[in-house]
């Protein structure tokens, strides 16, 4: 009797255990009948994320030998034709001002030099002439002076066919330090020739290029107007200025055939930076003012806010790709795609 009865529990206990299997399974194909559908899904959205940063990978490359690499192999543009006779040049008689004159000066363009001393003005514009073939005139000026020498600068440039202005004139600070322990006259200087310079030159000179329809504004920035730059408050300030100025005024006057361009350097060795012996020094991360500047014309009249140097384009890059990494790591902030683009690192 006690056999037959474990016999049956045994029985009852292989069907109980058969039911269950077959429950599982059951569950199983239920499982992965509904489960399909999201996969399906999941599939879709990774396959259309891959391809939309295809496309924007191959736009990227496109735009990147669009504006640093085809203007190179394609030949000189006519930028007398293009724009007109004459160029004048801010801070033109150091660093990236005296180069880009320079290089203007190569494409057969006229130049008028505007600094504040006479004899470094005469030299550079006597030297341009005699190597590159071109007139030359100069304007002394000092922009820390305030709104006192405009009359006078505008009066000199009358009677000139101006093409191109390159507002380059900039002050740095003597070092980094807390806004509150800059003096009054510093902060004066930095908002007379970062910002008014810019200004005023333009509203002089632009009249005469919307007259005859065209003509070319470069302001040059800094890639650390893309982000806060502690220590370095008004200067940054006035570069980010400098960008939003240009960006706005080319929505103004692109239809009447002026072009603005917003120039956005990370770091070239000239006597800006002489207070760093790194950064001063010439590497393969920074050019010299005569390499950035070959580059920077360039790009003239094809992008209206570049870094103006391949080298700088991938700096960019870098920090962006850097800031992402970065920001991915924090578990209660994740900024948006804007802020992974104006958080660059500190380029100076």
């Amino acid at each position: 009797m006690s056999a037959l009865r474990f016999f049956g529990i045994s029985a009852i206990g292989l069907l109980i255990t058969m039911a269950a299997v077959d429950q599982f399974s059951l569950l199983y194909r239920e499982i992965s009948r509904s489960c399909s559908f999201y996969i399906e899904a999941l599939a879709i959205v990774g396959a259309w994320y891959t391809v939309r940063k295809c496309v924007s990978l191959a736009f990227d490359t496109y735009s990147a030998l669009r504006l640093h690499v085809i203007p190179k192999l394609s030949g000189e543009i006519d930028l007398v034709k293009k724009y007109g006779k004459w160029a004048v040049v801010t801070g033109s008689t150091d660093g990236i001002g005296k180069a880009y004159a320079e290089e203007l000066a190569k494409h057969g363009v006229n130049i008028i030099l505007v600094s504040r001393n006479k004899e470094k003005l005469e030299a550079v514009s006597r030297s341009i002439s005699e190597t590159y073939q071109v007139e030359t005139d100069f304007i002394v000026a000092d922009f820390s002076k305030g709104r006192e020498l405009y009359p006078a600068i505008k009066e000199a440039l009358k009677d000139k066919e101006i093409g191109i202005l390159v507002n380059n004139v900039g002050i740095f600070y003597a070092y980094t330090d807390y806004f509150t322990n800059l003096s009054e006259e510093t902060l004066w200087d930095l908002i007379h020739v970062n910002i008014a310079s810019a200004t005023m030159m333009t509203h002089i000179v632009l009249p005469g290029m919307v007259k005859k329809k065209k003509g070319a504004i470069v302001n040059l920035s800094s890639a650390v107007c893309c982000q806060p730059t502690p220590m370095l408050t008004v200067y940054g300030a006035s570069k980010s200025y400098l960008d939003y100025f240009s960006r706005a005024l080319h929505y103004e006057y692109a239809s009447k055939g002026i072009f603005v361009q917003s120039l956005m350097p990370f770091v070239t060795t000239t006597k800006m930076v002489a207070f760093s012996s790194t950064v001063s020094k010439r590497s393969i991360f920074f050019p010299t003012a005569e390499e950035y500047a070959s580059h920077a014309v360039s790009t003239l009249g094809l992008s209206i806010r570049t870094t103006g140097y391949w080298k700088h384009a991938i700096q960019l890059t870098l920090g962006w790709l850097a800031i992402s990494i970065a920001n991915s790591s924090r578990e209660l902030t994740v900024p948006s795609e804007m802020e992974y683009r104006t958080q660059l690192p500190h380029p100076e």
